[in-house]
């Protein structure tokens, strides 16, 4: 990667500057990624929104999608320490966290020393998360929440700022350990990844089999990153805007109080109130990188796959019958009166 070419910007002015800086930042930053993924704009949309909110995402997608790839290159844009964690079936959250270890001193002594984990980054790629048991995975639930570790009794907090993009692998599901509800629910959004129109594919076969790379230029430094998610928590919404965004979540739960019939028959469980807050801050952060200073319906409804996806449970009668998770979101979304 060659040098950030983004200029400092003093501490003090950096709050307004980021206001104008996030205007033509999607646009920069998706001709930066494009040089390393063809296509996949709604992807790399839904990931810079994760991102610029402050939240964790997670990638649902087949073998060989470049997902690795793509957050490689996201923290490359941003110039954020990066590290990637395999999960497999024999990892241990020492693995993830670090542990202290005896190390002999100069003088002859001993003594216990911290060794950090790959936890310690800006950014961590949890490769096939659901390959782990659920200990080494509840590993992760404190980092993502309170930003922090802790590791023999002692709180280490952890580089800022901190994102978790996870994967998982939809495919083969066999000697997996699926994400209980309480964690799925710590991801803002889940982003689907799918196969390439043939143009694409035939665009990244003929570039990866070339040898020809562009080298991605870090255009944003994490300070700066930081600056953008202060201005998100800034923008202002209407309060329509929001109890649209509630009613939808409360429309998932059956048994409520006007919940739609397909619901009912359908949905075992519902998204809590985080699935309104990530709608929320979501549709903030996505009017600004659309040029917007306000909040749109629009927003909303952009985002309620990928906020709502792994937060509904579908039961036994939806799979039998053949019923998606998109398709009750869809139908979900007309349901619910906008105002």
């Amino acid at each position: 990667m060659s040098e950030c070419t983004s200029a400092p910007v003093p501490a003090s002015i950096l709050d307004q500057q980021a206001v104008e800086m996030l205007a033509g930042a999607r646009d920069r930053i998706l001709a930066e990624v494009g040089k390393v993924i063809v296509g996949q704009q709604d992807v790399i949309d839904q990931m810079l929104i994760t991102l610029v909110a402050g939240g964790h995402g997670l990638l649902t997608g087949a073998p060989g999608l470049a997902k690795t790839l793509l957050v490689k290159t996201m923290a490359d844009v941003f110039d954020l320490g990066f590290h990637r964690i395999q999960f497999t079936p024999d990892l241990m959250p020492s693995d993830i966290t670090g542990t202290e270890i005896l190390e002999e001193t100069s003088s002859g002594s001993r003594q216990l020393v911290f060794k950090p984990g790959p936890i310690f980054a800006n950014m961590i790629l949890a490769d096939e998360i659901n390959r782990t048991p659920p200990k080494t995975q509840a590993a992760l639930l404190e980092a993502m929440q309170e930003h922090q570790v802790t590791v023999a009794g002692k709180t280490l907090h952890l580089p800022q700022p901190f994102f978790v993009l996870a994967t998982q692998n939809p495919i083969e599901m066999e000697g997996t350990y699926p994400l209980p509800e309480a964690q799925l629910d710590r991801f803002m959004l889940n982003v689907v990844i799918d196969y390439l129109p043939e143009d694409d594919e035939v665009a990244v076969v003929t570039r990866t089999t070339s040898g020809q790379k562009d080298p991605v230029t870090c255009i944003f430094r994490a300070e700066e990153l930081q600056a953008f998610q202060r201005v998100v928590r800034k923008v202002p919404v209407a309060e329509d805007i929001v109890r649209f965004a509630v009613r939808l979540s409360a429309a998932s739960r059956p048994g409520g109080a006007g919940v739609p019939n397909f619901v009912n028959e359908w949905v075992r469980w519902g998204a809590g109130t985080r699935a309104s807050q990530n709608l929320v801050l979501g549709a903030k952060t996505r009017a600004l990188l659309h040029g917007r200073s306000y909040v749109s319906l629009d927003d909303i409804h952009a985002l309620a796959l990928p906020v709502l996806r792994h937060r509904i449970l579908l039961n036994y009668k939806a799979e039998a019958e053949g019923i998606s998770i998109d398709q009750v979101i869809d139908r979900l979304v007309a349901s619910v009166n906008a105002f």
